[in-house]
C-alpha cells in the first residue's frame, strides 16, 4: 500500500514527464521565405538586407573588397542580422546589423554574445560556428544570416 502522499507524488512526477516529453521548442524563421528583408538600407549605394553588394564602382575598384548584407533572421527574441566585409574570400569584418534587444535581457545576452559570434566567425572563415551557449536563437540567426551574406558574396 502507498500512503497518500506517495501516490500524489508518483501521479505529478508522471503528468509532469508526459508534459516534457510532449514539449516543443519554437523553431527560428526568415518571414517571406529565405533571403526576405523587411527593411532596406536607402538609395546611398548600400545594399538592402537581401545580400546584394553595397557600394559603386568605387568598392569594385579597391581590390575584391566587398561588403555584403545578410537577410533579416526573425527570432523569438527580435530580429538578427550581420554585414560582412570580405577581401577577395577572407572575411575581414563582420558586424552586427540587428541583434535582439527589445527587453533588458535580451540586449545583455546580445551585448555578450555578440563579440563572440564575431571572433569565432573571423577565426573560422566562414559561418560554421559554436555559438555561445545562453544564447542559442541569436547564435543560430547569426549563423543563417553571415551564411546567406557569403552565399551572397559568391564565398
Amino acid at each position: 500500500m502507498f500512503p497518500k502522499r506517495g501516490a500524489i507524488a508518483l501521479g505529478l512526477t508522471a503528468i509532469a514527464l508526459v508534459l516534457l516529453i510532449s514539449f516543443r521548442t519554437p523553431t527560428d524563421t526568415v518571414p517571406g521565405g529565405a533571403g526576405t528583408a523587411a527593411v532596406g538600407r536607402g538609395a546611398t549605394g548600400q545594399s538592402d538586407p537581401t545580400g546584394a553588394t553595397r557600394g559603386s564602382a568605387d568598392t569594385a575598384a579597391q581590390a575584391g573588397s566587398r561588403t555584403v548584407d545578410g537577410p533579416v533572421v526573425q527570432t523569438r527574441f527580435g530580429p538578427v542580422q550581420v554585414e560582412v566585409t570580405l577581401q577577395g574570400s577572407t572575411i575581414t569584418s563582420i558586424t552586427a546589423l540587428q541583434l535582439p534587444g527589445g527587453d533588458r535581457r535580451s540586449a545583455q545576452i546580445s551585448d555578450r554574445a555578440e563579440p563572440a559570434l564575431q571572433s569565432q566567425a573571423l577565426q573560422a572563415q566562414s559561418a560554421n560556428i559554436d555559438g555561445v551557449s545562453g544564447a542559442t536563437y541569436t547564435s543560430t540567426a547569426y549563423a543563417r544570416s553571415l551564411q546567406a551574406a557569403l552565399d551572397a558574396a559568391g564565398s
